[in-house]
């Protein structure tokens, strides 16, 4: 397929691939930023999309949250390059700090951990939810000049019982985000 809309998301039992509608494809990027950063540049070599959705899970900082949203903005969490620059800045990309897809949502902190606790640094700066890929698609989107839209099924609220939240809740969202495609075009 070229020039449809590609979805992204970590893992299987996050998404059924086969509940792909036409002109969606879906491809599995596996956890974590490297593995993301890989998989979508691979991704749009072979598929040549015009859009690009990502869907995957996420726990919640911000307790009013629940189901399905959708992601405006995005940060990576975990840069932390200090005293070159301060957490969650890269040193001499500026333009790379705070990505956004255009859209009204949420705010999401991408990294390479699993959250299970309470993170100031995240509070202050108004981290909504949290997720493990968002930042690397959303950076390779921007370098390929591809738009890209990010939907986030809340599993879990971050804290010292999210991986067994998450356990129980990863497949949940899928009927929330098929849902939330019908009308999306590229």
């Amino acid at each position: 397929m070229s020039d449809g809309i590609l979805v992204l998301t970590a893992l299987d039992s996050e998404l059924d691939v086969e509940r792909a509608p036409k002109g969606f494809r879906v491809v599995f990027t596996g956890v974590g930023k490297i593995n993301t950063t890989i998989a979508t540049l691979a991704a749009i070599v072979a598929e040549k999309p015009k859009l690009i959705v990502n869907y995957g899970t996420a726990g919640k900082l911000n307790s009013a949250l629940h189901g399905l949203v959708e992601i405006s903005d995005v940060i990576q969490r975990d840069m932390n390059a200090e005293p070159l620059a301060p957490r969650g800045t890269t040193p001499y990309s500026p333009e790379l700090d705070r990505l956004t897809s255009g859209r009204d949502g949420f705010i999401c902190g991408t990294g390479d951990s699993f959250v299970t606790s309470a993170d100031p640094w995240l509070v202050a700066n108004k981290v909504d939810v949290v997720d493990m890929e968002l930042f690397a698609i959303a950076q390779v989107a921007l370098r390929h000049d591809i738009p890209w839209r990010a939907f986030k099924f809340i599993t879990d609220d971050a804290n010292d019982a999210a991986h067994e939240h998450w356990t129980a809740n990863v497949a949940n969202g899928q009927d929330l985000f098929w849902d939330a495609m019908k009308g999306v075009r590229a």
